[in-house]
């Protein structure tokens, strides 16, 4: 079990705030995110996790979505990631920020990201957003 979250922000023209992790022929997107490290509480490590993934500067909004998947790492390696959804407001966005290389800040339409995320929890949490899980 590893305990996550994940987050939605939408920019201006209400695209979704995704990442694309460069892994070569094996490369995907995932909703920004991540471990929750430590003593960390969900929105201190979604907040840190965007900024890492991302560059963007967030304010997290509200949880409106819990969800568990159990997947394999590419290492093989199996995992439970479970937590929460959050919605997010992108702040500022600064690319020196960042600090994750194989991650990149791709916005795309929240329509078109349920049929590249990777994660089916992912997909399913855009699709309850879009359905107003988070009014």
């Amino acid at each position: 079990r590893r305990p996550t979250v994940f987050g939605l922000a939408l920019d201006a023209e209400g695209r979704l705030a995704c990442v694309r992790v460069e892994r070569g022929e094996r490369s995907y997107h995932d909703l920004p995110g991540g471990a929750v490290d430590g003593l960390e509480t969900e929105p201190e490590a979604l907040a840190r996790e965007f900024q890492e993934e991302t560059g963007l500067t967030v304010r997290v909004g509200i949880r409106f979505a819990e969800a568990a998947q159990y997947f394999l790492k590419s290492d093989g390696r199996p995992l439970n990631n479970t937590g929460g959804y959050w919605t997010v407001e992108a702040l500022a966005h600064d690319p020196s920020a960042k600090v994750e290389d194989d991650h990149s800040l791709v916005w795309m339409r929240p329509e078109e990201a349920l049929g590249v995320l990777r994660h089916d929890a992912h997909a399913w949490a855009v699709a309850a957003w879009l359905r107003g899980a988070a009014d």
